[in-house]
Parts: C-alpha cells; structure tokens; sequence
C-alpha cells in the first residue's frame, strides 16, 4: 500500500519560552514491512539526528531564542508491505531486553490476575493462540475512549479505569507479556483507518512480542488484530518513554496548549 502521511504538533505557550529541546522520534526507518519513498521533517530551530539504541532515527531540536510556539510538522511518502504482522527473526536486539519493568508497564498483581488464565494456557497451546486471546481480554476489559486518559498513564492505572486509548492498550499488552515471560516492546506509527479517518485514530501505538522460532508478531489491542500494510512503524522501545513521538523539556513559557493535526491517505498506484 503507498500511504502519504503529514503530521504537524503545535505547542503554544501563555509566556515567553527562553530554551526548549524536543528529542523527535517522527522518521520512520526501512525494514521488512516498509519502504520510505520521501520523508521530510520541517522545525524551528537547529537539528541535530543521530540514532538511539534501539535503532530508533532521532532529530534533537534546539530552539535557543525566546519563542512563544513550536510547530513540528513531518510529511512523506511510505510504500508498505503486509507480513501478516511478522517481523524478520533477527533486528539487531536481544528480545530478552525487552523483559524488562518499567514505570509504564509495571506488573501489578492486577496485571498478574489479568494474565493468569493465559499462563495457564502456556503449557499446552502454542504462544500465538495465547498472545492472541490476550490481545482480546485486553480490548475487553479497557474500552478504547480518546481524551479520557493522559499521556503519564500506565498499564496498572487503566486497568482499574477500564478505558483508555491505544497508548494503554500497548502498554497493558506488554505488562501482561512480561507477566508471561513473553519479550514485548511498544511500537509507535500511523495507521491508515480510511479516508475519513481522524487524528486521534491515524496516529496510533501498538505492540510486538517475541515468539520463538518466528520473531516479532504485532499486536494492537484496540483494534483486535496484527498490523498490516495499513500500519507505519515509527519507533520501538520499552514503553512510551523511549519510543514516543515526541518529548521536549523547556524554560519558562506558563501554561501551554497543545494542537496535533495527522492525516493519512492512500496514493492508489
């Protein structure tokens, strides 16, 4: 599928802003299920890339002038391929870092019971039908509801919500993975729901576990089903610390208010 993606992130401040940085996670890189055909990156300011360590392409943004706004806005072009949601085996990672804990996908006892069943499971049923039947508990038992939940959210806190966003979702599926002794890392993109499709739905997260003898499978809880061509992988991580799209610390600039435009479309060939 040829998808065409832009992106734009406007912060607007109640003061004068004295320094900002923005560390941009907004590039998508090749791999099996994708081709990057154009990308461009428009921001104020000086750009520093580099690559992080999970081979993640990362543009440091540096605005050193009193400024009352920052507008990020990425667009290109991105030629994708449907794997059936399966990754190539070898990525240059050891899955068994992706085992980790972390503060957004901490294993609480909530968690623990949430996964029981499935661990059961684990002894006599392959780990694709137990990772697929936990992506659907998932979706049962956190509704997806945009705005209701805040980007500091973790796992354990929407589970007693029992809603949240695609975000959470990730973030839960991952928790309960690591609950199972299954490596689990978050993945941020965009995905491509139809014409009509909103921000809050084409800028999307979801997840990829680790299945032995297969490699990285996708999953995305809130829509009940692996990526396909559909989806555009931007970053990996641990969690939504290390892969979001965008982070940035500042001095000064008050209160903020934050504007997020996304569209995707499909160029028909």
């Amino acid at each position: 599928m040829n998808l065409t993606i832009e992106h734009e992130t406007r912060y607007v401040f109640d003061e004068t802003v004295e320094h900002s940085i923005q560390s941009l996670r907004l590039s998508p890189r090749n791999d099996p299920c994708q081709h990057v055909l154009s990308w461009h990156l428009d921001v104020p300011g000086n750009l520093w890339p580099w690559t992080d360590g999970f081979d993640n392409i990362v543009h440091m943004c540096v605005q050193d002038r009193s400024h009352k706004e920052i507008a990020v806005t990425v667009a290109g072009q991105v030629n994708t391929v449907d794997t059936n949601g399966v990754l190539a085996k070898g990525d240059g990672l050891s899955p068994l870092i992706f085992l980790r804990d972390t503060p957004f996908t901490h294993v609480s006892d909530s968690i623990r019971m949430l996964a029981a069943p499935f661990k059961k499971m684990q002894d006599d049923t392959d780990t694709l039908t137990v990772l697929h039947g936990l992506m659907n508990a998932i979706a049962d038992a956190v509704d997806y509801r945009p705005g209701q939940t805040r980007v500091e959210t973790g796992a354990e806190e929407a589970l007693k919500l029992g809603y949240g966003v695609c975000q959470d979702h990730a973030h839960l599926f991952i928790a309960c993975c690591r609950a199972l002794g299954i490596p689990a890392r978050y993945v941020s993109g965009y995905l491509f729901a139809g014409p009509d499709n909103d921000s809050h739905l084409a800028s999307h997260a979801w997840a990829e576990a680790h299945v032995e003898d297969l490699g990285w499978v996708s999953f995305d809880p809130s829509n009940r089903q692996s990526a396909t061509d559909a989806y555009v992988r931007l970053a990996i991580g641990f969690d939504y610390a290390s892969a979001g799209p965008l982070r940035g610390m500042r001095r000064g600039g008050g209160a903020e208010m934050l504007n997020v435009r996304v569209q995707v479309g499909q160029r028909q060939e």
